[in-house]
């Protein structure tokens, strides 16, 4: 798997995944989605969430 950040995300498409963003808050669930903003879109239990690409500091596969 190549390190380049788009990469990551494309492989990571189904899987649980932590994302932590500003202020310390921090979402868990499945990564069904994501674009070239790194705009990502993330479902847990009956939740679907969708998180603004530069809002987010990290995210733990």
């Amino acid at each position: 798997m190549s390190g380049r950040p788009l990469d990551v995300l494309e492989a990571s498409l189904g899987d649980e995944v932590t994302v932590r963003l500003k202020g310390g808050e921090e979402t868990t669930g499945d990564l069904t989605g994501y674009d070239q903003h790194m705009n990502l879109v993330i479902e847990g239990g009956q939740d679907t969430t969708i998180i603004r690409g530069d809002n987010v500091v990290s995210i733990n596969l």
